[in-house]
């Protein structure tokens, strides 16, 4: 026979599990970062929680890696956390080096060493490249019998990019940036995948740049896709394609526009958190 004080365990219980869902969606969907206060405030008025219930989810999901504290200018705040191997793509899985994970059997599994560079896949303009370049990719289409592919992944970064081109079929790449610090973390992350034989990090402007690919990436803001909109059309080969990303939702009409008039076509787009990823082909 249940006991009064069981089924009141029972409830907590159920309420701490409900309420653990509740902050990490809340957090995770959020379009800017929370801190503690306004995730707690904001969660009591919605969904009336209890304030004991709410801090011990939110200690649980910090103790189980599911989110991190972030501190910016003396101020903390709640973020979804990068700090396990964690899936950024139908396919692609990111982990730091000495990381354990038993992988899926369709599962590319890429090593990313923490950096000052963005693109290790906590932002969502990285994760939407990733899943662009995986949807061309996928394309029967894209890889045809005898044709040689060489991406280029303008301002890379990390390299993450590049190297997910790689792992994802494209023969060779290369990675430019104007950034020492960049072009360092990114050779760094290269060979940790081994692929420096596939993988070419350089000091280059796009400008400069006088060969043409099949696949050209781009996670950029919306000022520069705009501007090299045009040199991108130069260096693509016809019928390449283009994945941007690093672009705001209220930008994309504008962009579509830009980017058809240099005969580009819009064949996927997805969104997370007001960020949009594209890719065109030409």
């Amino acid at each position: 026979m249940t006991t009064a004080s069981e089924k009141t365990t029972g409830k907590v219980l159920m309420d701490i599990k409900a309420i653990r869902q509740k902050v990490f969606e809340t957090v995770a969907e959020s379009k800017t970062r929370l801190t503690p206060g306004e995730l707690e405030k904001g969660l009591c008025q919605k969904f009336a929680a209890d304030k004991r219930v709410l801090k011990t989810a939110i200690r649980e999901l910090v103790a189980d890696g599911e989110l991190a504290y972030t501190y910016n200018f003396g101020c903390s705040f709640l973020e979804k956390s990068f700090n396990k191997p964690t899936r950024i793509s139908k396919r692609i899985v990111l982990k730091s080096p000495g990381m354990l994970y038993r992988p899926e059997s369709d599962d590319i599994v890429i090593e990313i060493q923490q950096g000052a560079s963005f693109g290790s896949g906590d932002h969502p303009t990285t994760r939407l490249a990733v899943r662009g370049i995986e949807n061309i990719l996928s394309r029967k289409e894209f890889f045809r019998k005898g044709i040689y592919v060489k991406a280029l992944d303008i301002g890379t970064g990390s390299g993450i990019l590049a190297i997910v081109s790689v792992s994802l079929g494209v023969q060779t790449a290369l990675g430019i940036d104007i950034d020492p610090c960049a072009r360092a973390e990114a050779r760094k992350n290269v060979k940790l995948n081994n692929l420096e034989n596939r993988i070419e990090i350089l000091d280059r402007n796009v400008e400069k740049i006088d060969k043409k690919f099949l696949l050209i990436t781009a996670n950029l803001r919306y000022p520069t896709l705009k501007r090299l909109c045009s040199r991108i059309s130069e260096i693509t080969e016809k019928a390449g394609s283009v994945i941007v990303s690093g672009i705001k939702s209220g930008e994309v009409s504008d962009l579509l526009h830009i980017f058809a008039e240099k005969h580009f076509r819009c064949v996927w787009e997805e969104f997370e958190k007001d960020w949009a990823g594209l890719v065109f082909v030409r």
